[in-house]
């Protein structure tokens, strides 16, 4: 089954997005909190973020158009592949301590694997990149390792 991921694809594992730096508002953990119908007290009032917050804090917002087949916006850290149906394949966290308002992070996404697989209804990829959260000081917040499978 070997053959569907490319050299120059593979060529791609240690990539990364250009870091992102955020600063964390109140507003942002209120808006989040009300619209994942959050209940307890800290994320409504802003204090202390959801666990998956951070997973929407660097989306840019983009044209519907400017989006790619998996509904995200374009990666800088994705190769094309010749499989194009993107289904997720799991995510694992590592949460070193709470987001809170007036944070300013550093959030870094680099592609660490990219491995084929024969399933029973035909080939898979598995694409895997680490994303990680660091504050200003440079202390770990969040690290995260996301998979996708395409088919």
């Amino acid at each position: 089954m070997a053959g569907l991921v490319s050299a120059a694809a593979r060529s791609w594992i240690g990539r990364s997005d250009p870091p992102v730096e955020v600063e964390v508002s109140r507003r942002d953990i209120v808006k989040y909190a009300v619209s994942t119908e959050q209940t307890r007290p800290e994320y409504l009032a802003g204090d202390e973020a959801p666990p998956m917050f951070v997973s929407a804090l660097t989306r840019e917002a983009v044209p519907l158009a400017e989006l790619g087949p998996d509904g995200l916006p374009p990666s800088g850290s994705m190769p094309d592949l010749p499989l194009k149906r993107v289904m997720a394949g799991g995510i694992d966290f590592a949460f070193h301590r709470p987001i809170r308002p007036g944070d300013v992070l550093t959030v870094e996404r680099r592609l660490s694997d990219i491995v084929e697989k024969q399933g029973r209804s035909g080939p898979l990829i598995f694409v895997t990149h680490e994303i990680s959260v660091r504050d200003a000081g440079g202390r770990p917040v969040l690290d995260q390792k996301q998979t996708r499978i395409l088919r």
